[in-house]
């Protein structure tokens, strides 16, 4: 779907996957003029096709492209033209669980200029492609880094959008990270050394209240520094309704790695996962910081913690079906 500064949003076409051209000078190439976002369709065991959240998706995209002076859309009508794309495909949606029809909703500036400025074009558009499982023989802890040495995001800045700018420079420190033997950064902030990201993932810290003795389920809030993550909302949102009757506390907090590191030598540390479209859950086992290994609760052996296990359970038996609910929306 093209969008110029004179007509607006033109009518949307589905076609084959293909090229797509673009002169030399557009200002995608040059400027970083790029939002997208990440979703997914279901099928449940009835064979109907399912999304998850879509209204979420759709409201982010339009943070994001609003941040960058790219064109908004109205949301409503996105979810009704993915859900005709994924309609003419639903082929490609296999019915195993675990597997889904992974789209992308991209938006990039097509005017062809090298002057810095609001693009007067651009184009709106969704790629879809079949995906298995993230995990397909089971969970897989990671290690992670603590990084400190390099900054995902700031005050102020776009760290809170789902930006291509956003990407690119974290590749160099996971390549770092990974020639030394770990899976994953974990981003640092600030002199104090505050949590914030894992990858490109939300993190989730499970422990004791060192005075109380209380379970707390911690992510960092959403300070404009942090990704407003689909699955981050809906763990927070589960966890409320059904954790915190059980006597636990889940909170958005800032929390320094010295905390963390504390809460594991103390032994009440219980369990760390990030979460994100693609795996979900993501168990770490270690963090990696000033040259100690932090333990993260995980039994020598084990895969994921229960906690970790039940949240996936929770969101995936909502993504298919399972559970009614009404974040499931059906597409007909």
């Amino acid at each position: 779907m093209e969008w110029t500064a004179s007509q607006g949003w033109l009518p949307p076409r589905i076609t084959p996957y293909q090229n797509l051209s673009l002169d030399p000078a557009t200002c995608v190439f040059h400027y970083a003029f790029t939002a997208f976002e990440g979703m997914k369709a279901y099928r449940d065991d009835e064979g109907h096709v399912r999304l998850f959240r879509p209204d979420r998706n759709m409201a982010r995209l339009n943070n994001s492209v609003a941040r960058i002076a790219l064109p908004t859309f109205d949301g409503d009508a996105g979810i009704q033209l993915i859900s005709e794309l994924v309609k003419l495909e639903q082929r490609f949606i296999p019915q195993q669980r675990g597997y889904s029809l992974y789209l992308r909703p991209t938006m990039i500036g097509t005017q062809k200029t090298i002057g810095v400025g609001p693009p007067g074009s651009a184009l709106f558009y969704v790629i879809a492609s079949p995906v298995g499982p993230y995990y397909p023989t089971g969970f897989k802890a990671v290690s992670l880094e603590a990084t400190d040495y390099a900054t995902r995001a700031w005050p102020g800045g776009v760290g809170d959008k789902k930006l291509g700018a956003n990407y690119a420079p974290c590749i160099l420190p996971q390549m770092e990270a990974a020639s030394r033997g770990f899976h994953q950064n974990l981003w640092l902030f600030g002199e104090e050394e505050y949590i914030t990201e894992v990858g490109t993932m939300n993190l989730f810290v499970a422990l004791k209240n060192k005075e109380t003795g209380q379970k707390e389920l911690v992510t960092a809030p959403l300070d404009g520094t942090i990704l407003s993550g689909v699955t981050r909302d809906s763990v927070l949102a589960l966890a409320r309704e059904r954790l915190q009757p059980e006597g636990w506390t889940v909170s958005e907090r800032k929390m320094r790695m010295k905390d963390v590191a504390e809460a594991s030598e103390e032994g009440r540390l219980l369990e760390v996962f990030g979460t994100g479209t693609a795996a979900i859950v993501n168990p770490v086992r270690v963090i990696s910081w000033k040259g100690r290994l932090i333990d993260c609760g995980l039994p020598k052996g084990e895969e994921a913690g229960p906690l970790t296990v039940q949240v996936k359970q929770w969101i995936e038996r909502i993504q298919y079906g399972d559970d009614a609910h009404p974040w499931s929306v059906q597409i007909t």
